[in-house]
């Protein structure tokens, strides 16, 4: 199985190291099964200062990141390779979640776009955006924080990423339900004490009660899922 390219296009590429370097990410590109690579816009500037924003047509307050860096720094890299997806994480994109984590878990490679400023040119979003994701309804300084989001979502979906096969299988919203109560040793804490169930050997038993658990706990804290 090859390597799931990411390809992150930034202003602040910095904002990227500790993160990717950290955990399962790390693990994951310690077993090849994923590749980050950082563009930093600046460096595909033309202006002699590294500037990559503009102020925009019409007026109004903030700046704009231009089409020429986004341009080359893209044009440069499909041209040494097909991409599956070019992302602009943006809130007004559709909303990220774990049935899209688990649609481009299935891709070879994604671009993704993080802004910055008041927003990219509209030109960039119209040829070469395939897809615009939001990670929620509000409004952060940049996209470096959805753009690592998004990819530590698809990651823990690549098979060998976790040292547990199935723990991701388990995860929250997999099968449209959130997550069961779960529970640890000690069998007793403080006079608190783990459902029996849990302790009885009884596979059976336990499934049914997760079940059950699984969807009382959605209907209570998200309704709108079991629509």
């Amino acid at each position: 199985m090859s390597a799931i390219r990411f390809d992150f296009l930034s202003s602040l590429p910095e904002s990227f190291n500790s993160v990717l370097n950290t955990g399962i990410l790390r693990i994951a590109q310690e077993k090849e099964l994923v590749e980050f690579n950082i563009h930093n816009l600046h460096d595909y500037s033309d202006n002699k200062f590294g500037h990559i924003d503009d102020t925009p047509y019409g007026g109004g307050a903030g700046m704009l990141i231009k089409c020429q860096p986004v341009f080359d720094c893209i044009n440069k890299l499909k041209d040494e390779r097909e991409y599956d997806e070019i992302i602009f994480v943006t809130p007004e994109g559709e909303l990220f979640d774990q049935s899209l984590a688990n649609e481009l878990s299935l891709k070879k490679n994604i671009i993704i776009l993080s802004g910055r400023y008041k927003g990219i040119d509209q030109r960039i979003r119209d040829s070469l955006i395939t897809r615009e994701i939001s990670v929620g309804d509000f409004v952060l300084s940049g996209g470096e924080l959805p753009s690592l989001i998004i990819a530590d979502a698809i990651t823990r979906l690549i098979p060998g990423a976790l040292g547990d096969s199935e723990s991701a299988l388990t995860d929250s919203h997999m099968d449209g339900l959130l997550e069961s109560p779960q529970y640890t040793r000690p069998a007793e804490y403080d006079g608190m004490k783990v459902p029996e169930v849990l302790t009885s050997g009884n596979h059976k038993l336990v499934r049914e009660w997760q079940e059950r658990k699984a969807r009382e706990k959605t209907a209570k804290l998200r309704p709108d899922l079991l629509k």
